[in-house]
């Protein structure tokens, strides 16, 4: 069997006290890839696990991937204790030992400044939704309560200028929201040093919370973090009449802040 190098994370040496125990497998045990003051925490893999038409199969069979990323999660988790890390994504892999050396000392600097912002920082998950139909009943009402002193007082031509009113909400609607998340956003960053909006991902039909309609990471200092997550519960307070509510999560491993890194060339 061939084997590859499988990459979890980067961090700085104190990560040793945190590496023990099975790497992706289940089965091989984690080491450590050294490059000045940054490590690679690495187990060996077979290559056939990870690469070739069987291994494309296994990728989209959760059952097989589903325990792997766990495993995976778990180390990052692991180090994360006791260093800053950044974290590679699943099945990143290394041909050698010798390409991972080369490829940590290529890219030593642009790591090391990334660990040394994830030292006191955090990476948080705010997702928002939307009750819709929630929000559209306080638009509407606020609109007619508006317009109370001019609609017609005979009940059919009264019923169409509702529904005129009512037609319109929608994109009245669109731009309170647009503006209200900015607002959010802005607000959010007084507790953060950086922020990403990440690509929302809807599971199809709005469940009873509503549409996922943001979905948005800060990296949130340790010290700010209780004041992010009060801001949160504010916020929360004063949109709930109009049915949008933010989720928070985390800390999480900081994929969303690490830099760009060019993995090792195909031979």
């Amino acid at each position: 069997m061939m084997f590859a190098l499988y990459l979890y994370c980067l961090a700085r040496p104190g990560a040793l006290a945190a590496i023990d125990g099975p790497g992706v497998d289940g089965e091989r045990s984690l080491e450590l890839i050294a490059s000045r003051n940054v490590v690679a925490v690495v187990s060996a893999v077979g290559v056939d696990d990870f690469l070739g038409p069987p291994a494309e199969a296994r990728m989209r069979d959760l059952a097989w991937v589903g325990p792997r990323a766990c495993r995976h999660e778990e180390v990052i988790e692991r180090a994360m204790r006791v260093s800053p890390v950044v974290p590679a994504r699943f099945a990143t892999l290394f041909s050698s030992r010798e390409t991972m050396a080369t490829w940590l000392e290529t890219h030593h600097d642009a790591i090391s400044r990334a660990l040394d912002r994830f030292a006191d920082s955090e990476e948080w998950a705010v997702k928002g939704t939307l009750d819709r139909s929630k929000a559209e009943a306080r638009f509407v009402a606020a609109a007619l309560a508006r317009q109370e002193g001019v609609l017609s007082s005979s009940p059919g031509r009264r019923y169409f200028e509702e529904r005129r009113i009512q037609a319109g909400i929608g994109q009245e609607l669109d731009a309170w929201l647009k503006e209200v998340s900015a607002g959010i956003a802005r607000a959010l960053l007084e507790h953060a040093v950086e922020f990403r909006e990440r690509e929302v991902v809807s599971g199809g039909a709005p469940d009873e919370a509503g549409a996922r309609i943001l979905n948005w990471a800060f990296l949130v200092p340790r010290s700010r973090v209780d004041d992010f997550r009060a801001r949160i519960e504010r916020i929360n307070a004063e949109h709930a009449e109009h049915g949008l509510v933010l989720d928070l999560s985390g800390p999480w491993p900081p994929y969303s802040f690490c830099p760009s890194l060019e993995p090792e060339p195909e031979a």
